[in-house]
């Protein structure tokens, strides 16, 4: 099972509890304050989600490791390329 199927079935496990109790069945009588906070709860759920998210991206961003080797070869190639350039007439 893929990361977003995951995604999406936790999002529908939940998003049918919400409905189901948001829509009241005849059965069931919530007290006023559940009611309250049940009803914006879709939109708090997203804003923890967009927290989760940019909480991650700062992550991995901060520790994202540097490729030295991958740096020094992107260095060579531009240093050819520059002196294939000014063989061509090219000046910088």
């Amino acid at each position: 099972m893929t990361k977003l199927a995951q995604w999406l079935c936790g999002l529908a496990l939940l998003g049918s509890a919400w409905a189901a109790l948001a829509l009241s069945p005849p059965g069931l009588r919530l007290p006023a304050p559940c009611r309250q906070a049940l009803l914006p709860l879709p939109a708090y759920l997203l804003v923890a989600f967009g927290c989760y998210a940019l909480a991650t991206v700062g992550y991995r961003l901060a520790t994202f490791n540097d490729c030295e080797e991958a740096a020094a070869e992107l260095r060579e190639h531009i240093s050819e390329a520059r002196e294939d350039l000014r063989r061509r007439g090219l000046r910088f």
